[in-house]
């Protein structure tokens, strides 16, 4: 009999299900929290995908050990992204990302120059850079300078100047 009240899954007030989130749900709660799902929710979904846990002693001193590392490891990419904020900055202020698009006489672009663009050109650079990363109002289509921002993700931004030539040799 005892074993059988060990392995049972905790149960709350309305009968349903007391689990301990290991990563963050939508709509649900956010990693160590103790939440109340509807059994099947809970068995089928949660606990499968490994989104949530029982919530027994030792699982959840393994939960807070996970959440000491992530915290690491989200602190570790932050100090990152900084670093990476900072030497843009400095390309930024010495010189600009040229970029050579086919343009019409008038200056007029026949395509555009977008997000992904711009972060293939920063990468050929040397700075790892995703096209999710570039903040573009809407995409260039005429020959210029232009000021593009960066979110680099964890609330780092920064800004590059962008300058967009026509291409030479048709």
């Amino acid at each position: 009999m005892a074993t059988r009240e060990r392995n049972q899954i905790p149960k709350g007030r309305h009968g349903n299900l007391k689990l301990v989130l290991t990563e963050d749900v939508t709509h649900l709660g956010k990693q160590g929290d103790v939440v109340e799902v509807r059994p099947g929710y809970g068995r089928n979904y949660l606990l499968p995908r490994g989104l949530a846990t029982i919530p027994t002693g030792h699982n959840l001193r393994l939960l807070d050990r996970y959440k000491i590392r992530v915290r690491q490891a989200r602190e570790a990419r932050m100090a990152d992204l900084r670093n990476l904020a900072g030497q843009l900055q400095n390309l930024a202020t010495t010189e600009m990302l040229t970029l050579e698009a086919n343009a019409n006489e008038e200056g007029h672009l026949y395509g555009s120059v977008g997000p992904a663009e711009i972060s293939k050109a920063l990468r050929g650079r040397g700075y790892p850079v995703d096209a999710e990363m570039v903040v573009l109002d809407t995409p260039i289509k005429e020959v210029g300078g232009f000021a593009v921002k960066l979110n680099l993700g964890f609330d780092i931004e920064t800004a590059v100047t962008v300058a967009v030539i026509p291409a030479k040799g048709k």
